[in-house]
C-alpha cells in the first residue's frame, strides 16, 4: 500500500513496518513503533502515528534516509534548484515529502502485542534484510 494511504489505515498500535521502494523494487527501510501513548484526548498513536510523521515532511528514519538520497540525485536537486530561481522556494518540510514521494513508498507492516516486542522484531528483520537497507543502524561492509 501507498505510503500517503497507508497513514489513514495502519494501526494505532505498536508494530514493525517494512517500506519498499518502487523504484528499487525491494524492501529499503525497517522500522517499528512501540507504544506512543495519548494524552487522554488522543488516543495512543503507534506505527500510524510513525508513518503521519513521515507524510508531514519530518526527516527522521526513513524520510531522512529518502532525503539523503534524493540530495545525491542531480535531476532532483535541478527541480528545487529551478523552484528557488522561480521565486517559489519551498519549506525543508516539502522538500522531506518531495524526496519521499520521489522513491515511491510501498508500506506494509505487522502488529505486535507490545513494544518490546516490535524492537525485537524489528532487530531480527534488519538481521535478514541488511546492508540493503537505507537504516543507520544497518551494519556496514
Amino acid at each position: 500500500m501507498g505510503l500517503e494511504e497507508a497513514r489513514f489505515v495502519v494501526p494505532r498500535l505498536p508494530g514493525v513496518y517494512m517500506v519498499r521502494s518502487g523504484l528499487d523494487d525491494q524492501v529499503v527501510y525497517v522500522g517499528c513503533a512501540e507504544e506512543w501513548a495519548g494524552n487522554g484526548s488522543r488516543p495512543a498513536q503507534g506505527m500510524r502515528g510513525r508513518i503521519a510523521k513521515y507524510t508531514s515532511g519530518l526527516a527522521s528514519g526513513l524520510g531522512e534516509a529518502a532525503f539523503d538520497r534524493a540530495l545525491a540525485d542531480p535531476c532532483w536537486l535541478r527541480e528545487r534548484l529551478a523552484e528557488v530561481e522561480a521565486g517559489q522556494p519551498m519549506r525543508a518540510a516539502h522538500w522531506a515529502k518531495a524526496a519521499i514521494g520521489r522513491v515511491e513508498l510501498e508500506l506494509c507492516w505487522a502488529v505486535t502485542s507490545t513494544g518490546r516486542e516490535a524492537v525485537e522484531l524489528e532487530e531480527r528483520v534488519i538481521a535478514v534484510l541488511s546492508p540493503s537497507l537505507w537504516n543507520r543502524r544497518v551494519p556496514r561492509p
